[in-house]
C-alpha cells in the first residue's frame, strides 16, 4: 500500500487518501462522521458536508494521510 493514493471528488473538491500513511487515529471519523465512514465502502462521502467543513477536518489529520488536492 505504500505510495498508493485514492482520490474522492465532489463539486470541485478532491480529497486524497494515502492509506500507507494512515495511523488510524480516527480524528477524521470523530470530527466529521457524516463524511468519514471507515466501516463503509467508499468511506469518504464528500457530498454529506460543505467543502469548508471537509477542508477544516482534513487539516486536523495528524499523519497527512488525507489531504486536499490543489487545482
Amino acid at each position: 500500500m505504500a505510495g498508493r493514493k485514492i482520490e474522492y471528488s465532489h463539486e470541485g473538491l478532491t480529497v486524497v487518501w494515502q492509506p500507507g500513511l494512515c495511523v488510524h487515529c480516527g480524528n477524521c471519523a470523530r470530527g466529521l462522521p457524516e463524511v468519514f465512514k471507515p466501516k463503509e465502502r467508499r468511506w469518504i462521502q464528500l457530498e454529506n458536508a460543505s467543502a469548508e467543513a471537509v477542508i477544516a477536518q482534513v487539516k486536523k489529520c495528524p499523519d497527512g494521510a488525507i489531504s486536499i488536492k490543489a487545482d
